[in-house]
């Protein structure tokens, strides 16, 4: 099976020992993202709202990459530090979605995150 590492510098560079996304099977398999700006490499800081537009955004554009989208996610999985702010990061998620189509999900409250991250969230697209 072809295994490609996906790379942008539209997305945050990995901060340890991990690809952006592997793309690999006819799928893209995105890691973890946090609200880190890829231009500057500094954490959004703000609302969850805000944290979950970029976190949004850096998967988007690691699957740009990968020659796939948002409409392609199959699975993702968010990561909360907090699940108070389930309902806030719900409704920026939902904006990214096909509301007739949205992919499975699992969200789960974390006890810490990197950097200290209000969320964290993967993916699973088609390619």
């Amino acid at each position: 099976m072809h295994r490609r590492k996906i790379v942008t510098p539209n997305g945050p560079s990995a901060i340890g020992p991990y690809s952006q996304a592997i793309a690999a099977g006819g799928m893209v398999f995105v890691s973890g993202q946090i609200p880190l700006d890829p231009a500057t490499g500094t954490m959004v800081q703000g609302s969850v709202s805000e944290q979950t537009e970029r976190v949004l955004r850096n998967v988007a554009a690691i699957l740009e990459a990968a020659g796939a989208s948002m409409a392609q996610v199959v699975k993702t999985t968010v990561y909360l530090s907090n699940l108070d702010d389930f309902e806030e990061m719900n409704r920026v998620y939902a904006r990214h979605f096909p509301a007739d189509d949205p992919p499975a999900r699992a969200t789960v409250q974390v006890s810490r995150l990197p950097k200290g991250a209000s969320l964290e969230i993967d993916a699973i697209a088609l390619s």
